[in-house]
């Protein structure tokens, strides 16, 4: 049996929709920023605050933990730190503290790029040292420090995924979804959070989940792979893609300066090259995937 957590989520759902094809699943979610019709009719779903809720009955008779619970915007970081705190580290120490009393051995946990804070090193590699400057960033390499101690400690094994700019359907967060939603509101101005000149790296939705499941062929204690594309795209150019698709044409405002928010990281491109040597290729360039995700996000009912 494998339990998930934030299973209702963006990415989580759509794991779970491969998974329910390989065992039973358990999915565990708050919903705070998951739907429940994301979930897969196939797995049994429970409503969970991990951080809260007494979380070992949940453990019981389970072989593996998907550990994708956590709070996805990193901009909340700056004006509420300790929810970040509690909805990522403390819900992470919770529950390896019930698969510590379950005996339950393996975890896999996504994890992100802003670990690495402002690489110097582009693209980044898994070894390069991690200086996270968001509060999100440094709550996820927590986690990771968490689950790499306990499984030394305690016999257990992960895997634990450093993301790119996941994108696709079902996402309710991040640089798409804003730029639809505030053109909705007004379509002849859009506002971009800082110079436009932010030089990212963005994944489609199903070579993440393919990237992942390649990643499960390694069998060290700790196994950390970054997923990302192989180029990057510009906020600026993001804009253009999301009005094009739109048939707009509003006027550009920008809010200034070199990023979008405190704690942004403007230049990220992640070296997947241990990936690849899997046997793991992503399909969709970042513009590909930007434009794919557009389309699936105006096609979506909200």
């Amino acid at each position: 049996m494998i339990l998930v957590t934030g299973g209702a989520g963006f990415i989580g759902s759509h794991l779970v929709d491969k998974l329910v094809e390989i065992d039973n699943v358990i999915v565990l979610d708050n919903l705070s920023s998951g739907r429940r019709e994301f979930i897969n009719e196939k797995a049994k779903f429970f409503l969970v605050d991990l951080a809260s809720d007494e979380l070992n009955k949940f453990l019981r008779g389970v072989d593996e933990v998907w550990h994708l619970a956590a709070n996805p915007d990193v901009r909340i970081g700056y004006e509420k730190p300790e929810e970040i705190y509690r909805n990522n580290v403390i819900a992470t120490f919770r529950l390896l503290e019930a698969m510590r009393k379950a005996q339950v051995k393996k975890i896999v946990f996504t994890s992100t790029s802003t670990v690495y804070g402002e690489a110097k090193v582009i693209p980044t590699p898994e070894d390069y040292p991690t200086h996270p400057i968001s509060i999100y960033g440094a709550s996820k390499l927590a986690c990771e420090a968490l689950i790499e101690s306990y499984c030394h400690t305690f016999g257990m094994f992960a895997h634990i995924y450093r993301f790119a700019n996941v994108i696709g359907k079902r996402s309710s967060h991040g640089v798409i979804y804003d730029f639809i939603k505030k053109l909705k509101t007004n379509p002849r101005e859009l506002e971009i959070l800082g110079n436009g000149e932010q030089n990212k790296s963005y994944i489609y939705i199903d070579d993440c989940i393919e990237a992942i499941f390649t990643g499960l062929k390694a069998d060290e204690v700790i196994n950390v792979f970054n997923i990302g594309s192989e180029d990057q795209i510009k906020v600026r150019r993001i804009a253009e893609i999301v009005c094009e698709e739109m048939n707009l044409n509003p006027v550009f405002k920008f809010t200034g300066g070199d990023r979008g928010w405190v704690g942004d990281v403007p230049v990220m491109l992640l070296s997947i090259e241990k990936l690849k040597k899997l046997g793991w290729k992503p399909r969709y360039s970042s513009e590909k995937a930007i434009r794919k995700a557009v389309r699936d996000l105006l096609n979506e009912k909200n």
